[in-house]
C-alpha cells in the first residue's frame, strides 16, 4: 500500500499542482476572520502525516526485533547441531528369533572331568539317578591346550562345549563335574561364552581363536556343590567403522545340591545349566539425531525471513524520506504563496 501510494503521487503531480492551485485561489479569493480554515487543513495533513511516520517506525523496530531473534535462531541451532554431532544417543533394538546360532561354552576344568552332558527341552531336567558316576555325553565338545594371551607362557586347557540353539522349545544344555581332590578352601570352575561354536570347529588356527575369545570375552565362575543356572541374553553392537561386536549377558541362579549319596565323600559334584534367557537379540549402536537436512531448510527459512526484512526496512526508511520531503516541500509552497 505505501509503495501504491508512492507510485500514484509520482505518476499524478497534475492532480498535486491543480489542488495547490485550488488552495492558493482560495486563499488568496477568500479572507478568513480568523484564519480557521487555513490553519485547520494543514494540521489534520500533519497529523495524519506523523502517525503514519510513528507508524512506520514502530514497524521498522518490530523487523528489527524479529532479525534479532532470527539471528539468534540461527545461532541456537547451529550450535545445538554442533553438540549434537559431539554427543551420538545411544538406540536399542530388539529382533525377534525362533533359533539361536549355537554359542560355544568353553570350560576350564583342570583337575575335574566330565561326566555326563545332556540336552532337555520345555526346562525339564530328570533326577540323577547314579550323581558323581560317568554316565551319557550327548553334547558336541572339543578339547583344546593353547598358550595364555597374556603371559605366554602358561599353557591352558579348555572344554568347548556347544551351547543351545532352539529357544521356542527352551532347550537347554546340563553338564555335571567331578573333581575329586583340590588343594583349595573353594572349587570352582571357570568358563566363558563365545557367540558361534560353528566359528569354532571351522577355524583353521583354533589356538589363535580361543586367544582372542580369552582377550574379548568376560570369564565366571560356577561352584561345587551346587547346581547353578545361567541364562543368556546376546547383545551385539555396531562400532562407527561398521564392525560388529557380540557379547552375553547372562543371569544366574544358584541353588544347593543335597548330596543323598550313602558313604561321605570328600569329592565335589559340579551341575551347571545352559539356556536362553528370551528370543530377543539386542543390537545396540550409536545415532546422531541431529538431520542436516532439518538444519539446512530451518536455515533458508531464517534466512529468507532476514532479506524480506530488510527489503521491508529499506523500502520503509525510503518511503519516510519520501514523504518527508513532499511534507517539507509543501510547506515552503504554502508559505510562499501566503508571503
Amino acid at each position: 500500500q505505501l509503495s501504491e501510494d508512492v507510485e500514484r503521487v509520482s505518476e499524478n503531480p497534475t492532480d498535486e499542482r491543480e489542488g495547490e492551485m485550488e488552495v492558493h485561489e482560495d486563499a488568496s479569493s477568500v479572507i478568513l476572520p480568523d484564519g480557521e480554515l487555513g490553519t485547520t487543513t494543514p494540521s489534520l495533513r500533519f497529523s495524519k502525516t506523523c502517525l503514519k511516520n510513528v507508524f512506520s517506525v514502530i514497524l521498522l523496530f518490530m523487523y528489527l526485533l524479529l532479525m534479532a531473534v532470527a539471528v539468534f535462531l540461527v545461532y541456537q541451532t547451529i550450535s545445538d547441531f554442533r553438540e549434537k554431532l559431539k554427543h551420538p544417543v545411544m538406540s536399542v533394538t530388539y529382533k525377534e528369533v525362533s533359533l539361536y546360532d549355537a554359542p560355544g561354552i568353553a570350560f576350564y576344568p583342570g583337575r575335574a572331568r566330565l561326566l555326563s552332558c545332556k540336552h532337555h527341552y520345555y526346562d525339564h531336567i530328570p533326577p540323577l539317578i547314579n550323581p558323581g558316576q560317568p554316565g551319557h555325553i550327548e553334547c558336541t565338545t572339543q578339547r583344546i591346550n593353547y598358550t595364555d594371551p597374556f603371559t605366554n607362557q602358561t599353557m591352558k586347557y579348555a572344554l568347548v562345549v556347544q551351547g543351545p540353539r532352539d529357544v521356542k522349545k527352551k532347550e537347554l544344555v546340563f553338564l555335571q563335574f567331578h573333581l575329586n581332590e583340590t588343594d583349595q578352601d573353594f572349587s570352582a570352575i571357570d568358563y566363558l561364552l563365545f557367540s558361534s561354536f560353528q566359528e569354532f570347529v571351522n577355524s583353521p588356527e583354533k589356538e589363535k581363536f580361543m586367544k582372542d575369545c580369552e582377550s574379548s570375552y568376560s570369564s565366571w565362575k560356577f561352584s561345587g556343590g551346587f547346581r547353578t543356572w545361567v541364562k543368556m541374553s546376546l547383545v551385539k553392537t555396531k562400532e562407527e567403522d561398521g564392525s560388529e561386536t557380540v557379547e552375553f549377558k547372562q543371569e544366574t541362579s544358584v541353588v544347593n545340591y543335597i548330596d543323598q549319596r550313602t558313604k561321605p565323600r570328600s569329592d565335589q559334584l559340579f551341575f551347571v545349566v545352559f539356556e536362553w534367557k528370551d528370543p530377543f537379540i539386542q543390537t545396540v549402536q550409536d545415532i546422531i539425531t541431529a538431520n542436516p537436512w532439518n538444519m539446512i531448510a530451518l536455515l533458508c527459512g531464517i534466512f529468507l525471513a532476514l532479506f524480506k526484512a530488510a527489503d521491508f526496512a529499506k523500502l520503509s526508511v525510503k518511503w519516510m524520506i519520501k514523504i518527508r520531503k513532499r511534507h517539507l516541500k509543501r510547506s515552503r509552497q504554502v508559505m510562499n504563496h501566503i508571503s
